[in-house]
């Protein structure tokens, strides 16, 4: 149905809160780099009107930061449109402090906790194959 296709993969150790956390900001990235997405405001039958929802599904798959590191190469490498969420995030709290934060990280060796991915839907299925849907 899309020609693209949207994942965010969440760190499989995280704590409840810190999964939900990552994803809601990872969505975030998603929509902020594809603005398209977003569908029309919701109206109500009162005529009352409501913010916008994403078009396009986002699928969510769970990973160990062995496969998460995999496949922020594969997505780098075929130049997809990435969004990271690192560990250091965690402790920061704003926006300026977690990109200082990213930029203080070893670039190729990202503590991810979270990683969104969004291009042609062939091209993302190579990147997330193998890993599984988050429960």
């Amino acid at each position: 149905m899309f020609d693209t296709k949207n994942a965010l993969i969440v760190r499989n150790d995280l704590a409840p809160w810190q999964r939900l956390n990552v994803v809601a900001f990872l969505a975030t990235g998603i929509t902020s780099g594809a603005p398209e997405i977003l569908g029309q405001p919701y109206v109500d039958s009162l005529g009352r009107q409501y913010g916008k929802l994403a078009g396009e599904p986002m699928r969510i798959f769970e990973a160990d930061l062995a496969a998460l590191q995999k496949a922020h190469g594969k997505g780098l490498e075929r130049e997809l449109t990435l969004t990271p969420y690192v560990e250091a995030m965690f402790a920061t709290g704003h926006d300026a402090a977690n990109r200082e934060v990213f930029l203080a990280e070893d670039a190729n060796n990202l503590n991810l906790v979270g990683l969104a991915i969004r291009g042609p839907k062939k091209a993302v299925d190579k990147v997330i194959k193998g890993l599984k849907l988050h429960p």
